[in-house]
């Protein structure tokens, strides 16, 4: 699998101008509104390697971290390769991998994938996925959908890992989730037991600046809304109710990623200790997930930011 973001389709409508890699995990290379001004982070094309460095990418068959890369399901022990320095497997297997356009058109495009198609997959069950990205008016609705292609019972997740443009016009925005519950973590950020209550440090119920503070923390009791807001401009996000949980990470290049996923971190081996409110789910053969999740423009985007391009 030669890394690379490979040929760039593009997608148009009054208000946003939509950029996807296929060939890279169908992931966002960029998203901007029409004047130009980034909604996700910027990305420059030329320094794109790998899904991380995009914009936004899919998270299938299951989100976020898996401790030591293995967990037991059915009574069986499962044994993946491990992805991260420290040891884990993260963010499912396709985001790195090709996808094939089903369709495309001038504000929509649905990309397909099957694991089938990979000798190599990091993942025991075989499955399809498919993603729809529409633009309508000031909106983005990306449509994910999972279906157990195997034979077999198969656990399953899926989720987005959006990066969001924080310091437009210099001006830091501020953060409101309407969620009641989070995690306690580990120092790999893997879930030490179930979701408690937060704390007001933790709690964005009202509209709060994350400043210079640091977070990598998932929520849970979540609404599916999120709004990020600048004052002359805003952007709220919606899920559907699959995406119980939501990620929020402070970004080492000044990003804010807001990632609505189906379960908890390392569900997988929650669930199987009995613990509550993981939300993993289970697919019987043919069956799927699926969700969309909706981004709104509101208030003013006119005007050009300058700098606001990714680190690679």
């Amino acid at each position: 699998m030669t890394p690379g973001p490979g040929p760039v389709q593009t997608l148009r409508s009054e208000h946003l101008t939509l950029e996807v890699l296929p060939g890279l995990g169908a992931s966002v290379l960029n998203l901007h509104a029409a004047s130009g001004r980034p909604v996700l982070r910027a990305v420059d094309p030329a320094a794109v390697q790998t899904s991380s460095q995009c914009a936004s990418f899919l998270l299938v068959p299951y989100s976020n971290r898996i401790r030591d890369a293995r967990f037991t399901f059915g009574g069986q022990a499962v044994q993946l390769r491990p992805t991260t320095k420290n040891g884990l497997a993260q963010h499912g297997d396709v985001r790195g991998r090709p996808w094939q356009v089903a369709q495309a058109e001038t504000g929509f495009l649905r990309a397909t994938f099957d694991s089938r198609d990979f000798a190599d997959m990091n993942w025991p069950w075989a499955f399809t996925a498919a993603v729809e990205y529409r633009l309508h008016g000031p909106h983005l609705d990306t449509t994910v959908s999972l279906v157990n292609a195997d034979t077999r019972p198969m656990p399953a997740g899926l989720g987005l890992h959006p990066y969001f443009a924080r310091g437009i016009g210099g001006t830091d925005p501020t953060l409101e989730v309407d969620t009641e519950l989070m995690y306690d973590t580990d120092e790999r950020q893997l879930p030490l037991g179930a979701a408690r209550p937060v704390t007001p440090a933790e709690d964005f119920r009202r509209p709060t600046p994350v400043g210079q503070r640091q977070i990598d923390a998932t929520y849970t009791a979540w609404n599916g809304v999120a709004r990020l807001d600048w004052g002359h401009r805003a952007l709220t996000l919606t899920a559907d109710n699959v995406y119980s949980h939501l990620v929020v990470f402070t970004a080492p290049d000044g990003s804010l990623a807001l990632e609505p996923v189906s379960h908890a971190t390392d569900a997988l081996n929650l669930a199987a200790q009995g613990v509550d409110g993981t939300d993993l789910r289970v697919l019987s053969p043919g069956q799927t997930l699926a969700g969309t999740v909706r981004l709104t423009l509101e208030g003013d985007w006119s005007g050009m930011a300058g700098d606001e391009v990714t680190r690679g």
